[in-house]
């Protein structure tokens, strides 16, 4: 498979919630800033917080559905949004080599879950690059998705975005419904420091044993399905890769939107 020459980055979007697929702000601003400054892929592997599985699967049709996973108590705005981007069934087929011997199932059912394409529509809001998800095994452990991402890196120089989607900091219950603007909670704000601290030192294996930060982890990770993306981008980072935040900030006291992306470009040139 052929592509750029030029190596592109793995970006993590701290996605929030689906209501930013209808929103204009600053974070969708940086969201579509993001994708301008990375221009138009070949194609985008995504790997999205809401498509766990037992087993490995990968969307394999031409045309995948968009669909609306969230309850019914969101507005109807929300479900009248289509992303109708293409799929890509001989990236598809790449990954499963690339995850071989690992089976990875050629999924015709899935399509594309509003982790992916809450933010493609700000990132890459025409909808013309083809777009392949990956689903995460539930069963297995933070260091078995860390290495799902180092087997994907060879993407990177073949023309293939890796785009991963969840939040560092995500928990529900305690989130200040009424106060999107509030201060973050002190173990949401350290817990999402120390992550962040070990991107930026380039120490992905403090993110993947990040448990043992205690509490604060256990406070801001209640369940690991929105923080198990960012290993695979993690894992994805390739010497020379710095990590470039923004947007960098905690909604509602507990959900981060922080976003980071991992990129060997010039620096003027990623801007």
């Amino acid at each position: 498979m052929s592509g750029p020459a030029e190596r592109l980055p793995v970006v993590f979007f701290g996605h929030g919630s689906p209501m930013i697929a209808i929103e204009t702000n600053d974070t969708t601003a940086a969201w579509g800033a993001i994708g301008e400054s990375i221009g138009k892929p070949r194609a985008i592997l995504c790997v999205s917080a809401h498509w766990l599985t037992r087993g490995v699967g990968v969307t394999a049709m031409a045309q995948p559905r968009t669909i609306h996973d969230f309850g019914a108590s969101f507005p109807q705005a929300l479900f009248n949004v289509q992303y109708p981007a293409p799929g890509d069934p001989a990236l598809a087929r790449r990954v499963a080599e690339l995850l071989a011997p690992l089976p990875v199932a050629q999924d015709e059912a899935w399509g594309l879950d509003h982790g992916t394409w809450s933010v493609l529509c700000k990132a890459y809001p025409k909808a013309d690059v083809p777009v392949v998800q990956l689903s995460m095994d539930a069963s297995k452990p933070p260091a078995w998705h860390y290495e799902m991402g180092r087997k994907l890196a060879p993407l990177r120089d073949e023309g293939v975005l890796i785009v991963a989607t969840g939040n560092i900091v995500h928990n529900l219950p305690a989130m200040d419904w009424g106060a999107r603007h509030r201060p973050a909670f002190d173990w949401a704000a350290a817990f999402n420091d120390h992550i962040k601290a070990a991107i930026d030192k380039d120490e992905p294996q403090a993110a993947v044993a990040y448990e043992a930060f205690g509490e604060a982890a256990g406070r801001s990770v209640p369940t690991p399905d929105h923080y198990w993306p960012l290993l695979y981008a993690l894992g994805a980072r390739l010497p020379g890769d710095r990590a470039v935040f923004g947007p960098d900030h905690i909604e509602h006291g507990s959900l981060s939107m922080t976003t980071v992306m991992l990129d060997s470009r010039p620096a003027a040139q990623a801007a």
